[in-house]
């Protein structure tokens, strides 16, 4: 879903800019309650796998492709403010060095596909949580749920930024009609690499996945006709599987990630992804404009001068996998240690396996 120069007029794209600037902003200062020394290299982990999670396209319906957006994942494993940071770092990087999104639409698409997404999908998220029996299988099923609502939830977005500024003259049914009823085939897709996602690292270290902490209810003993809490039972060893290093957890995202981009993504489908579709349907794109860095070297996820089409795309791959798991990491770190400059309380929080 990655708007194009062109398709928003400027005053609209200036305003969503504006707007995903103060989101950053305020994420910046929440994502330091979120991380710690486990979880700043783990979110910059997440921005790389979405990214190459993103070159992945799967087909859906009558030609059509599409791809995980990433803000459920990333809320729900980092926490719904470094989860902006981000989604919002990977559509930096695309739309720099590889022409994937326009430069005067990254307002748009920052607010579309890493605010929109983020807040609607923990919100659904975290009701669901609460209302679900507290275990594992409920965080994935709550994953999947938040995931799915996500992607048609940033189409609706799309369609209100459109009729607000958009740069032809379409129908506004159409767009809408056009825009959910394929996003929701998509969000399908996001909602499955989701749960799946969540649920593999829940089995492995649930206490590095964000959405899982606190989840588990004190028991209470009925003494003389009123509810107390039970003493604190003696904590049970955690399983081997749990107390997998999280350096080994790190290593076996990025070589996962690597692999995806660099290699599966050469069968990743073809077919334009939902919003090309739609543009190309309904005439959205009558207007689009050159990216300003279609002569970059990576653009179109391909490297430049690279004639075979699955090495050049599997290097392009990599290569952004490397850039943005050093740029997330070291946002993150700074992040932290911001935080840790600050002297802020810390969170005492308990993390919890359930």
């Amino acid at each position: 879903m990655h708007v194009p120069d062109g398709f928003i007029n400027a005053p609209t794209s200036a305003a969503t800019g504006v707007i995903a600037a103060g989101a950053v902003a305020v994420s910046l200062r929440g994502a330091r309650r979120e991380l710690d020394e486990r979880t700043a290299p783990l979110a910059g982990l997440v921005a790389a796998f979405i990214f190459a999670v993103q070159m992945l396209n799967f087909p859906v319906a009558a030609g059509t492709s599409g791809h995980l957006l990433g803000g459920a994942l990333a809320a729900i494993l980092v926490g719904p403010y470094t989860g902006v940071l981000c989604v919002s770092v990977v559509l930096l990087m695309q739309g720099i060095l590889f022409a994937d999104g326009g430069l005067t639409a990254l307002g748009v698409n920052i607010t579309n596909m890493a605010i929109v997404t983020t807040v609607v999908a923990y919100a659904l998220f975290r009701g669901l949580v609460k209302v679900l029996p507290r275990t594992r299988r409920s965080v994935t099923v709550a994953s999947f749920a938040a995931a799915l609502v996500s992607v048609p939830a940033a189409a609706l977005a799309f369609t209100l930024m459109y009729a607000i500024g958009g740069t032809t003259d379409v129908s506004l049914g159409k767009v809408a009609t056009a825009m959910v009823g394929v996003h929701v085939l998509i969000g399908i897709g996001e909602a499955v690499i989701t749960a799946l996602t969540v649920g593999a690292v829940i089995a492995v270290r649930p206490d590095l996945v964000y959405g899982a902490r606190g989840l588990t209810q004190k028991l209470k003993l009925r003494v003389d006709g009123e509810l107390v809490d039970a003493p604190a039972a003696e904590p049970e060893p955690a399983p081997a599987a749990a107390r997998t290093s999280h350096r080994k957890v790190w290593a076996a995202g990025l070589v996962a990630s690597l692999l995806l981009a660099g290699f599966v993504s050469f069968y990743a489908s073809a077919n334009p992804d939902g919003l090309e579709k739609v543009a190309t349907d309904h005439g959205i794109d009558k207007k689009a404009e050159e990216h300003a860095a279609a002569d970059s070297p990576l653009a179109d996820y391909g490297v430049k001068d690279v004639d075979d089409a699955r090495l050049s795309g599997g290097l392009a791959g990599v290569i952004g996998v490397g850039v943005t798991v050093v740029a997330g990491t070291g946002v993150f770190w700074a992040v932290r240690r911001r935080r840790t400059d600050d002297a802020s309380p810390t969170d005492t929080t308990s993390v919890t396996s359930v």
